[in-house]
This record gives C-alpha cells, structure tokens and sequence, in this order.
C-alpha cells in the first residue's frame, strides 16, 4: 500500500505538471489553430508511463539494498543516528574516515572543532550511461543532480552519537518529482557498515591486545618462577651432608643447624610464587642461612647488619638479598684462608630504598666482577618487576671485597610482582 501511495503521488504531481504545461503550448501562437489534443495526451500518456516506470525501478532497488520497504527506506532523504562507544573526537575520526572512503565522494569538509562533515557524492547511474529509457525519464529533466552528506558528532558521556543526513543536492520540494534510484539511502548503509565495521576492527585489536598483555603477564610471571627457583641447590644439600656429619661429632652442633635449618625454609617459602617479600622477611632468611654458613665456617665468618627498623616493612622481592649474601660468601669469605666479614646496610633515599650487602672477601679479580648466574637472575627479576625503576651495581669495597647495591622504589605494601 505504501509503495503504491508512493508511485501515485508522483504520477498525481507529474499529471498536473504536464496537463499545465499541455495547456499553456496549446493557447501559444504555435498550437492555438490546431488539433494537438491528441498529441499533448499521447505525450502526457509516455511520460506518466517513464515516471511509473522509474518510481517502481526505485522501489525495487531500495527493497534490495534494504530488504523492506517502508517511509524510511523509499525516501529520497536519509537520516541515521548512530551511537559510537568512544570519546567524541574518536567517533569524529571514524566517521571522517568513513565518510571520506565512500565511493565517488568529493568537496569534503571536515571541522574538527565543530566535529561536523559535510560532503558531496557524486550519484551513480545503476543502470549504466547507455539506458535508453534514462534519458526519456522525466525525473531526469533536472539534470543529473549530486548526493550530499551531512554529519555531525554530539558528545555524551564516554560516546560520541553521531546524526547522519544523506540527501539530494536539490531543495525538498524536488522529492515530489523525482526520485534517487535508493543512492542516498545505499550512502547512508554504506557508512553505517563503515562505522560498524571500524568499531568492530577496533574492539578485536583492544582484545588482542589485552590477551597480548595477559600473555605477557604468565609470561613473565613464568620467567620470574624460574628465576626465583634457581637457588644455589649445593647450599641445602651441603647443609645436610654437615648435618649427618654432626650428628655422629657434635649433635648439639647438628641440631642447632638442622634448627636454622628449619628456620630458613619456613622464610623460603612465599604466599604466592609472584608475590613481593618484605626487607624484615628477607633479614631473617637471610640471618638463618648466615646462621648455617657460621656454623660450617667457625669464626672465619662473621655479621653486621644496619637496617633501621622503620625499613623493615618495606616490600622487595624475595631471595634477592639472600643471593647478594650468597655471592659474597661464596665467591669473597670461604676462598680466602682467613675468611671475614658480611655487613648488611639499607638506607631510604627519598622515594627509594636502598640494600648493599658488602664484604672483605677476595673482591673483583678473584670473584669474577659480578657477571655470575646470581647476579644475572637479580637484574632480570628487577627489572621484569620495576622495569627501570629499579637497579644493581657492584663495586669494589675499601680496602678489599665487592659491594652490591639494590635500590627499589619504596614500597610498603607487597603486591603481584608481575603487576
């Protein structure tokens, strides 16, 4: 019922526009002495039979591009809000972009400040240039008239909702006469599928990105597992070994190392695997596993250790003093005959922490510079968790043995390390 109104409507306008015009010629100097009645109806009869025939061409093409048809569809005039789920100027450039790839666009102007587009599209010939019938339609009597696009971009609260005009390069009044063959309308779902399409595009990289991220995230907290596992194994199996030992020499002796023993793994072992540890934690660790080294080195060992009180809730990572320690004693104090001394000092500076475990032991020439395993896993966890917030030096100690520093943002809660 619709699509007929609208083939009458035309055929009722063009009726009247034609009979108008079939009188006027009639009483001209030209006709008023002759019998064209019957030319002026066969005239009249052609050209309603064209614009019948190019209204229900329209229709038959909206209904493909559409699948429908109804007022919104069969109209020369097109209008769609669309809502964009990003910030205003975001949803501008989309739908600049969107609008500038159309086929056959031109004159585009784009006021970013305004978040407006407007732009002229020239209107395609669905039925090819060589259309005999074309050129006999009444509609196209006008000329071939342009498309044109007005867009604007209204900003909301986190979305940008854009109102879209696709239509005729003509004044309103031209919708009476003639009609576009269903262009503005194929512009106007061709943008909307651009906007779609884009949308879409730019969720999947959001989510790809975040799996990335999340990816990233096992990944390093799988890096900083294996670098927390790779302890030096011969500290607890040499540890027992001296244990099975004493027990047949001095028990007393073997129980207050199995005791530190015991100690130490309590402390060696974290909530979670990615967790942070505290600097009061990892002194008694650590003061465990010296506890042990006293008792297999005698008095070639022994500890100092300065660390304010207020710095002992302060979160670092685990096990890394412990290697600090470690290297120290192994590589500076048991080779040297005399053996000597470990300090452990931590200082705040300003919005960092920083830990230095020094020692008297043999130093760089004989220690390798710091370039071992140790050391190797201690950069890399640092800088898997702080990325360049954090760092490690190792220097010679006055007069003799190696000094390491870690320094650490402050911290005095423990979160994920691979947060």
């Amino acid at each position: 019922m619709k699509s007929f109104m609208f083939v009458a409507r035309l055929v009722v306008f063009w009726f009247f526009v034609l009979l108008f015009a079939a009188l006027l010629l009639g009483n001209s100097p030209m006709f008023r002495y002759r019998d064209t009645a019957p030319m002026f109806v066969l005239v009249i009869f052609i050209a309603l039979l064209m614009v019948v025939t190019s209204a229900v061409t329209h229709l038959r093409r909206v209904r493909l591009i559409a699948g429908h048809l109804d007022d919104s569809t069969m109209g020369n005039r097109q209008r769609r809000q669309i809502e964009i789920p990003f910030e205003a100027g975001e949803a501008f450039d989309l739908l600049d972009a969107a609008i500038r790839e159309l086929p056959r666009t031109e004159d585009v102007e784009s006021a970013r400040d305004s978040l407006q587009v407007r732009a002229k599209v020239q209107r395609p010939k669905p039925y090819g240039a060589q259309n005999p019938f074309g050129r006999l339609d009444p509609s196209r009597w006008f000329g071939h008239l342009r498309n044109q696009i007005f867009a604007t971009v209204t900003p909301g609260d986190g979305i940008g909702s854009v109102t879209l005009i696709c239509e005729p390069e003509a004044g309103a009044w031209s919708d009476w006469f003639r009609v576009d063959d269903g262009t503005n309308l194929e512009n106007a779902e061709g943008i909307t599928r651009a906007i779609t399409r884009r949308i879409a595009e730019k969720r999947r990289n959001e989510q790809m990105r975040a799996r990335q991220t999340e990816n990233e995230k096992e990944r390093t907290v799988a890096r900083l597992n294996l670098l927390h596992a790779q302890v030096e194994p011969h500290f607890l199996y040499n540890t027992l070994a001296s244990a099975q030992y004493l027990t047949r020499t001095d028990p007393q002796q073997a129980d207050h190392m199995l005791g530190h023993l015991i100690h130490y793994l309590r402390h060696s072992l974290p909530q979670r695997d990615d967790a942070l540890s505290t600097l009061g934690d990892e002194l008694e660790r650590t003061r465990a596993y010296l506890e042990i080294m006293r008792l297999r080195m005698g008095p070639r060992l022994s500890l100092q250790i300065d660390v304010p009180d207020t710095l002992r809730a302060i979160a670092i990572p685990p096990m890394m003093l412990q290697t600090l320690v470690e290297n120290a004693i192994k590589h500076g104090l048991e080779p040297k005959p005399g053996g000597g001394s470990v300090w452990i000092l931590a200082r705040r500076d300003d919005d960092a922490i920083a830990i230095t475990v020094a020692d008297d032991g043999r130093g760089f020439n004989e220690a390798g510079g710091g370039t071992g395993i140790g050391l190797k896993n201690v950069r890399e966890r640092l800088r898997l968790i702080y990325g360049a917030d954090a760092s490690l030096s190792v220097v010679s100690n006055a007069p003799e043995g190696v000094a390491a520093t870690i320094t650490v943002p402050l911290r005095t809660d423990t979160p994920d390390a691979a947060s």
